[in-house]
């Protein structure tokens, strides 16, 4: 009789281990499986980005793609009255400008040709040097159009207005 208890005692042990194994078990893999059942929503890149990306004001598109020509010897820009750039690595507009960036630059003919998003070289009253920063702002006053700007990675806008007098130029293209 005892040995019949025990053998019996052996079974339910392992029944209520095996079970209590099984509903963990089940309840782990209950939190990685996919319901292939029901098919899942499509993603577009809207709902991936928009929301953690929101839309920032670029450049102004002023080299059109007819005024890109490039050939297996060389590439050719028909870009009027344009000026070849070099800046300073001052880590204020990394990192679309950094260390060995070189650029293209024209000359706009009035202020209503500055946008803001557009990246422009000004003289500034505050510092010795040409300055390259984008335009976050644009208005007018008193003493006419005026344009704040700001360095992509510095935290505050550069100081005072920057007037269309100290605009030494606006970037149209840059090179790598």
């Amino acid at each position: 009789m005892r040995a019949e208890l025990a053998v019996l005692a052996l079974i339910l042990l392992c029944f209520g281990l095996g079970w209590a194994s099984s509903s963990l078990y089940s309840g782990i893999t209950s939190m990685s499986v996919v319901d292939t059942q029901n098919e899942l929503p499509t993603l577009t890149l809207d709902d991936v980005f928009v929301e953690k990306n929101p839309e920032m004001a670029s450049p102004s598109d002023r080299v059109s793609e007819d005024m890109i020509h490039v050939y297996s010897d060389n590439i050719e820009l028909d870009i009027q009255n344009a000026t070849w750039a070099r800046f300073l690595d001052t880590n204020s507009m990394d990192p679309i400008l950094d260390k060995g960036t070189n650029g293209i630059e024209i000359m706009p003919d009035s202020a209503d040709e500055i946008t803001v998003g557009d990246i422009i070289s000004y003289n500034s009253e505050f510092a010795d040097g040409l300055i390259v920063h984008r335009v976050v702002e644009k208005g007018f006053d008193q003493e006419g159009f005026y344009f704040r700007v700001k360095g992509d990675n510095n935290p505050g806008l550069d100081p005072g207005k920057i007037r269309f007098n100290q605009v030494n130029g606006v970037v149209v293209a840059l090179i790598y």
